[in-house]
């Protein structure tokens, strides 16, 4: 029989664009679709400077766990991908400032260009967390 699979969805990150969910549960691990810098409202915030996309890259994953009941402190993985190699000191800077106390794997892929002009997508897989008030 196979394990289940959750679809997860929150109104607090932009919906899905395309034919994907904003994460999947699976066998306890949150699988988080990559973010671009696109607000709730689904407009993407190419205009603003490379870290405040970085900032709300982040935030959208912050609010995609929240919706699946769990947080950044249970990160296992973070792939960025960064037009710009140049980009890379700024991207680590905002990084950690966001994600202070979490050291998750991470992959940084810098690229020549990403959907809508945007300069920056992340996607993450964190673990569930059963203790995390809903």
């Amino acid at each position: 029989m196979p394990l289940p699979i959750e679809s997860i969805m929150t109104k607090s990150a932009p919906q899905p664009a395309g034919h994907y969910s904003q994460a999947t549960r699976a066998n306890g691990f949150i699988f988080v679709s990559g973010q671009l810098p696109v607000n709730a409202e689904g407009v993407p915030q190419f205009m603003i400077g490379f870290e405040e996309q970085v900032e709300l890259a982040l935030s959208n994953i912050k609010e995609i766990l929240t919706a699946a009941r769990t947080d950044t402190d249970h990160l296992a993985r973070v792939t960025a991908y960064i037009v710009g190699v140049e980009n890379w000191p700024k991207f680590n800077a905002v990084y950690a400032k966001f994600l202070p106390e979490v050291r998750p794997a991470r992959t940084v892929v810098p690229v020549t260009e990403l959907h809508h002009g945007c300069l920056v997508e992340i996607d993450a897989i964190a673990l569930e967390s059963s203790n995390i008030d809903e």
